[in-house]
């Protein structure tokens, strides 16, 4: 009996891979250099300094498998508490205990030595996490692969800009076959292209291992984690599922800021941003024409079709071009939003397929799906074969939704088969990018064209 108990115990223990109790750090403040010196002399009997609690009393576990997201305003003990779970910090009170070996992505540069080169850095790097000489050499291509950027590699990390750092130092971290990584807002600069990709590989990486994801993009935390930690001031305010815990926190900033301020204060009379003259066509929203000779007209401007990106399938079908298009079949460069569009998507068949299907998918700059179809519906009972080296055009009519300001991407994919049993041949990533420069949305991943809004004032 005994002994199961024990077995059971050590299993529990074992599925953990993160536990805090009553962790507490905190730093003494001196107002002038040689009140340092006098401390020492004093050896506490005087106190030349004052305490910051950067953490106080926090406590929680983790098990291995999770992805934990850490939100709170700036100040609220963060990257303290991702400093102590790495191991680059102490804690002044409580105890922490971790379990793997971690890769950690803190603020911009850190670990990195900038005198040394990027090549000389990932072996830094990659020791300091554990791995052998051996190991280094056999991850090596596969990082500067991943980090891409080219005969940098070998020039010193000083002269990298915030992007190359961080593309060489998620690279490592996403090559040292960490147990748990952590991501402190790492993500906040760099091209559209490299977020994505590392945007899959933390995807991918929630199927096997433990992830820390720091942002202060709650629709990004919400979509990729499974529990939240909200610090406050130093303290845990609150531990729960990703959407409640998030709920409560905008709910929080929204009675301590109007959220409408900004938007209300602007002047609706400057110039709209630099795009295209011509007027949006068969305006739906009855506020379009109103916004859009403003400064938050939403211009989106876009970019050609990019045909060596990163892809997965079978091989049977290569896409050979994807653009945008007016009702005039025109090739667009620039759309407003709210305006009709049509996404055209090119394909060749490699083989004969009985029942193709073509899709693509819209997302965000941190690869939040936000909306996308594709053709199997409209011929579900009367499929299009394609033979061999024929080539198939999809068409998607619809209507551009109002989009945030930030950098978005396109997936086009094709496949055969039925909606639920089918075999890709080919997903491409990232074929289509394009940039929203003005927009009046101001909170949610979209805007959709408002059919009609209406304001009534009176007595019931």
């Amino acid at each position: 009996m005994c002994s199961e108990a024990a077995v059971t115990a050590s299993d529990e223990a074992d599925a953990i891979a993160i536990e805090v109790l009553d962790a507490g750090k905190c730093y003494q403040i001196y107002e002038r250099p040689q009140d340092r010196l006098k401390q020492m002399l004093w050896r506490g009997r005087r106190r030349y300094h004052r305490e910051f609690w950067a953490l106080q009393q926090v406590s929680f576990s983790v098990r291995r498998g999770e992805t934990i997201g850490v939100i709170g305003r700036n100040g609220s003990g963060k990257s303290t508490l991702l400093k102590l779970l790495c191991g680059t910090l102490a804690p002044t009170l409580g105890t922490l205990a971790v379990r793997g070996r971690v890769a950690a992505l803190l603020e911009l540069g850190t670990g990195f030595n900038p005198e040394f080169t990027g090549r000389e850095n990932v072996y830094l790097n990659a020791a300091i996490l554990g791995l052998d000489d051996a190991e280094i050499e056999r991850y090596l291509p596969a990082i500067l692969a991943f980090a891409d950027i080219g005969e940098f590699i070998d020039q010193p990390v000083k002269t990298y800009s915030s992007g190359m750092a961080v593309r060489l130092a998620f690279a490592v971290a996403a090559h040292v076959q960490a147990d748990i990584l952590i991501v402190d807002e790492a993500l906040a600069v760099g091209d559209v292209f490299f977020v994505q990709k590392c945007m899959r590989f933390l995807r991918q990486f929630q199927e096997k291992g433990t992830l820390f994801f720091v942002s202060h993009d709650t629709a990004a935390v919400i979509n990729l984690c499974d529990r939240v930690l909200w610090l406050e001031q130093g303290r845990l305010r609150e531990a729960g599922s990703a959407k409640t815990v998030c709920e409560h926190y905008l709910a929080t900033l929204f009675q301590t800021q109007s959220s409408g301020m900004e938007l209300a204060q602007r002047s609706f009379g400057d110039q709209p941003a630099l795009a295209a003259d011509r007027p949006p066509v068969d305006l739906v929203d009855q506020r379009l024409a109103f916004l859009n000779q403003s400064r938050f007209r939403n211009d989106l401007e876009l970019f050609a079709f990019r045909p060596e990106v990163e892809a997965r399938g079978t091989g049977a079908v290569r896409i050979v071009d994807a653009c945008l298009q007016d009702r005039q079949g025109g090739t667009l460069q620039w759309v407003v939003g709210g305006e009709i569009v049509t996404l055209v998507v090119r394909a060749r068949a490699l083989v004969d397929l009985d029942s193709p299907i073509v899709g693509f998918l819209v997302k965000d700059r941190l690869g939040q799906h936000l909306f996308g179809d594709n053709t199997y519906l409209s011929y579900s009972t009367e499929p299009r074969p394609v033979a061999a080296g024929q080539e198939l055009t999809a068409r998607f009519t619809f209507r551009m939704p109002v989009l945030p300001v930030g950098d978005y991407a396109v997936d086009v994919a094709a496949a055969s088969g039925i909606q639920q049993d089918h075999v890709t041949h080919c997903w491409y990533h990232d074929v289509l990018v394009f940039k929203s420069h003005a927009s009046s949305v101001q909170h949610g991943l979209i805007g959709i064209p408002m059919l009609e809004i209406e304001l009534a004032a009176g007595r019931w």
